[in-house]
């Protein structure tokens, strides 16, 4: 973002988008943005559906608010996973149905919440490991989040999401509206996951090499 100001809009459509499209409902998920000197975040409780630009949560880089609606309580988790990837300067947090189905029917395995059934999902998504069942809020979710980042780097095959159990995905990326695509493509491969019978077969190691070579996908 090149201002404050339009980091602001861009939250706002990009929260109205989702919200719109069924990607979010009620005051679920929250977004935010990294500023050069700080942090904007929807307010706790929050519509992403009818966000007010001026009302979003302004933190100092300190970390104290200095501005807008009470922070969402998922700051602490955000701002640890701007530390661990320092790539990001947006981070998306929703309920996704079909991802929160996904866990409650059984994740395809703790490294890998849906295997890698699509290209698109490959390229654009890559590997989305489980963060075990904790209440919403709680602060040893970012240190788990954080460790799982720099596992993730020091394998050479860095993440733009973690699925947390029960409760949803959080992504990253350079923009909202780059954070909103791996969301989405996330939360898609998920349906296709879960309506699909029998399962269909991963891509194979060629598939996915040949992916690597034409688009630098992660996998």
């Amino acid at each position: 973002m090149n201002t404050e100001n339009a980091a602001r809009e861009e939250i706002c459509r990009v929260g109205a988008s989702l919200y719109a499209r069924g990607y979010v409902h009620a005051s679920a998920g929250n977004i935010s943005v990294r500023l050069p000197d700080g942090w904007l975040i929807t307010p706790t409780d929050a519509c992403l559906g009818t966000l007010d630009p001026a009302r979003l949560a302004r933190i100092d880089a300190q970390g104290l608010q200095s501005g807008g609606d009470r922070a969402s309580k998922t700051l602490a988790l955000h701002r640890r996973i701007y530390e661990a990837a320092p790539e990001a300067r947006c981070v998306i947090h929703t309920h996704g149905t079909h991802l929160v189905a996904l866990t409650l029917a059984g994740v395809w395995s703790a490294d890998d919440i849906v295997p890698p059934i699509t290209p698109y999902f490959v390229m654009k998504v890559g590997h989305v490991p489980l963060i075990p069942y904790h209440r919403p809020g709680d602060p040893a979710v970012a240190d788990l989040v954080a460790a799982r980042i720099d596992g993730m780097a020091a394998r050479g095959t860095p993440i733009r999401a973690v699925m947390l159990e029960r409760l949803g995905p959080n992504v990253w990326h350079r923009t909202p509206a780059e954070a909103s695509a791996v969301l989405e493509e996330l939360e898609e491969t998920a349906r296709l996951w879960l309506l699909t019978s029998p399962r269909p077969q991963p891509l194979g190691e060629a598939q996915i090499e040949s992916l690597r070579q034409a688009f630098g996908a992660s996998w």
